[in-house]
């Protein structure tokens, strides 16, 4: 009998439209997949494993089963989303047990094209941190279990490394999708603003937040970018030969970029240039405040979702995270420093139609209960390790994270492609060209 954990979303769908296999099979030997190896990982907070099973039988029962794009494809969420009958979490024991009466509009999306939704995924507690654990669980990478899976939609990115499912919905609010999938060698959209509906948390992070796939290879990323989109992104007639900026330097000022990361990003430059493209060395003008800018828009971004918890209950780190960012609230709505940013940069990207850097500046910090560790650590180490994701959040801009080569340790590195508004299709064009000249390993090896 063939076995469907590890398969891509683009197979399955195949095989159930083509009705070589069933929903209930497919998500049946997923689900045993996470019984066996999700207590190493803590990808999910809970699994829905009858009521999965009896969507399975659903969607193999729908009038419209030739027609699904996602046909029978198990999927995780991040458990900041709201699933029709469960609580989302949000990593926190501080929120409501209390079951959604919808699904989020992106859930629904999901659902609409054949999805069956398999479980909620681990989030650090309000998803403020770019590591994942808390109460209900540590997700580690797992191809590198001593190591965090990264955050915040660390769970989500640790389930599709795992081959618990081919592809994951998350959010990215400052990397959240990009630095988990840069850690778990996945590849990623963090779509440019108004793309994919948010709806995220009270406000989205004013207009920061985005939700996105994960998956392991671009075909499925763009599968299932297309139906959270509502709309499939245009491919061109041919691949257009770019103008690429390569840039190794941090955005922020005093932090190292370890050679694993600068090294991906030269041999990633060359790569393209081999292909065709017009690749130069060019180094964004950054504004110098660009770190004290995302640390306002971070904080008080925190603080608008805390409002209504009882903060007795919030960690120690998301209490003065969020205590902290209730000075900025105001100033932060009445800001107009992401404007500036866009204005800064807007001549740099009339110059390069996409800008490559490293995903990452250095490895993950070690998996742990760093939910029991002081704020101004875990902001330190969120830091050091993801400078070079959160620009794209205050301009809104489109950025991804593509696997490229490995790191030292054997897990992954990666590189992040950035384009201008409304530059999707050509990142993910870009995407899939690096996949077709330096394929990755789609999932990480099972343990012995």
């Amino acid at each position: 009998m063939a076995s469907w954990a590890g398969r891509s979303a683009e197979e399955i769908a195949e095989a159930v439209r083509e009705k070589r296999v069933t929903p209930r099979e497919v998500v049946a030997e997923h689900l045993a997949r996470i019984e066996r190896l999700d207590g190493r990982i803590e990808a999910f907070r809970t699994v829905r494993a009858q009521a999965a099973l009896a969507e399975a039988d659903a969607v193999g029962a729908r009038d419209d089963l030739a027609e699904l794009p996602l046909a029978g494809v198990p999927v995780a969420v991040k458990d900041n989303l709201a699933v029709r009958g469960e609580a989302h979490r949000d990593g926190s024991t501080a929120t409501p047990d209390t079951p959604a009466a919808e699904d989020h509009v992106t859930v629904a999306r999901l659902r609409a094209a054949g999805a069956v939704v398999v479980g909620l995924t681990n989030v650090p507690e309000l998803c403020v941190f770019g590591t994942t654990e808390g109460e209900f669980g540590i997700s580690r990478n797992p191809w590198d279990p001593a190591r965090t899976a990264g955050g915040s939609s660390g769970g989500s990115a640790a389930a599709v490394a795992a081959g618990f499912v081919p592809l994951a919905l998350g959010n990215d609010g400052m990397g959240s999708l990009r630095i988990p999938a840069a850690n778990c060698g996945l590849v990623t959209l963090k779509p440019g603003h108004g793309v994919v509906p948010a709806g995220i948390g009270n406000g989205d992070w004013f207009g920061m937040s985005e939700n996105g796939p994960l998956a392991t290879t671009v075909a499925d990323l763009r599968l299932m970018f297309g139906v959270l989109a509502g709309a499939a992104p245009d491919r061109a007639a041919e691949p257009a030969r770019l103008r690429i900026a390569a840039a190794v330097r941090s955005p922020l000022a005093g932090t190292s970029v370890s050679r694993s990361y600068t090294t991906a990003v030269r041999e990633a430059a060359g790569v393209l240039a081999r292909a065709g493209h017009r690749v130069r060395r060019a180094e964004p003008p950054y504004p110098l405040d660009l770190g004290v800018t995302a640390v306002r828009h971070w904080t008080a971004g925190t603080a608008v979702d805390a409002e209504g918890l009882d903060r007795a209950r919030l960690a120690r780190r998301t209490r003065v995270h969020a205590a902290v960012g209730r000075r900025f609230v105001g100033s932060v709505r009445a800001s107009d420093s992401r404007e500036r940013l866009r204005a800064r940069l807007a001549p740099f990207f009339a110059e390069h139609d996409v800008l490559l850097t490293a995903a990452l500046a250095r490895r993950a910090p070690k998996a742990g209960p760093r939910h029991e560790q002081g704020w101004l650590r875990n902001v330190l180490v969120n830091s050091a390790y993801s400078p070079f994701t959160p620009p794209w959040n205050l301009t809104g801009w489109p950025a991804m994270s593509v696997p490229f080569g490995y790191l030292p340790s054997g897990a992954p590195c990666a590189v992040q492609l950035v384009g201008r508004p409304g530059a999707e299709a050509v990142l993910l064009e870009l995407a899939e060209e690096l996949e077709r000249l330096r394929p990755w390993r789609r999932t990480a090896p099972e343990p012995a």
